[in-house]
């Protein structure tokens, strides 16, 4: 594979990537042979290279190797679970959020020992990371101005502390801007830290320091994900609810009124597959493999040709029935069922990894990507 065009579309090139994570400006993928690699700005060291100049296409995280597992790229820092179990995180540790003891960014990745080679899942927000280990024990670290460690008090912690309230029952955690949710192997969610606008799911706008049950959904959540100041979550009938902030229509309800309790995104029936919360928008692939999107749309980051905001779902079709996972904050990008990988969106530093930095309003391969 190293010969001919070097790998863009049509030459042949093997696709290869595996996952996908999509920060605030940048953008890390995890290709099939477990290697890690990143893009975009890098200001803060969050791309993992040792440096802290942007990339304007993918870079491996060679420190890494051929051993990660899952990926989580946050506001402006990454974490990586490796295949034995460590974590390693990299990038902004202003407020601890990189779970080394420290408040000093990493330009390569740390690992965070306190927790062991247990950790089972990660997910990475603003200032803060959550990790649920293999005994499904939950711990969080870095910002908790709002509770959102969810240890009942509002102290920033360096290092990974237990959400003893959970116990052992997590299934799932996802991180948003400054709120946590987690869902419990019941089926229950249940969610902590800021709530002005509702994002936590519980009638109110009251912070709340402890994991509190969104009661309303009942024992049917399967997959739970946390946007910037909304949260959506995919019933076991596979229909898709959604609460918090609104103002862009990222709740997909055909209004900008924020929600403080689950409204079902009627549009989509009960056929959604995967949800992604990003940061004022929302993305959900069907069971079909489409992929639609909605809420805020400045940067053309719904993928449909845009730039205007839509409160209801609408289809990225020109990527067809294809898509597999997807992942966004200010940018988009989805993994296809061939392995290849797209992007969309914001590109000011490059985080669509087309070597570029122009915006773009469809989404487009990131073809530099290939295998060897």
């Amino acid at each position: 594979g190293s010969g001919g065009t070097g790998g863009v579309a049509g030459g042949g090139a093997a696709r290869c990537v595996a996952e996908v994570s999509a920060g605030e400006s940048h953008t890390c993928a995890r290709r099939t042979d477990d290697t890690l690699w990143c893009w975009g700005y890098n200001g803060d060291g969050e791309l993992g290279d040792g440096t802290q100049g942007n990339k304007h296409v993918p870079i491996e995280v060679t420190v890494l190797g051929a051993s990660v597992a899952q990926i989580a790229a946050s506001f402006a820092h990454t974490c990586a679970r490796t295949s034995d179990g460590a974590l390693w995180c990299w990038g902004h540790n202003a407020h601890g959020q990189l779970g080394d003891g420290t408040t000093d960014d990493a330009l390569s990745p740390v690992e965070i020992t306190a927790l062991g080679a247990t950790v089972a899942q990660v997910s990475g927000g603003e200032s803060h990371t959550c990790a649920r280990k293999a005994d499904n024990t939950l711990w969080c670290w870095g910002s908790n101005d709002h509770g959102q460690l969810g240890n009942g008090t509002t102290v920033e912690e360096h290092s990974p502390i237990e959400v003893t309230a959970l116990g052992a029952t997590v299934a799932e955690v996802s991180v948003g801007e400054e709120h946590t949710c987690a869902r419990k192997s019941d089926g229950t969610l249940w969610c902590w830290g800021y709530d002005g606008d509702g994002e936590l799911g519980d009638g109110t706008t009251q912070e709340k320091h402890w994991p509190l049950e969104v009661t309303t959904l009942g024992a049917t959540v399967v997959q739970v994900s946390a946007g910037f100041a909304h949260t959506c979550v995919r019933k076991a009938d596979d229909t898709l609810w959604c609460w918090g902030y609104n103002v862009y229509g990222q709740l997909g309800d055909g209004t900008t009124t924020d929600m403080h309790s689950p409204v079902e995104v009627t549009v989509l029936g009960a056929s959604v597959a995967d949800v992604a919360a990003g940061g004022s928008y929302t993305c959900a692939r069907k069971t079909d493999g489409t992929l639609w999107c909605w809420g805020w749309n400045e940067y053309g980051q719904l993928g449909d040709g845009t730039t205007e905001t839509k409160t209801s779902p609408v289809e990225v079709t020109t990527l067809g029935a294809s898509v597999a996972q997807v992942s966004g904050r200010g940018h988009t990008c989805a993994r296809k069922t061939d392995n290849s990988l797209w992007c969309w969106g914001y590109n000011a530093y490059g985080q669509l990894g087309d070597g570029t930095t122009a915006e773009r309003l469809w989404p487009a391969e990131v073809t530099t990507l290939v295998c060897p």
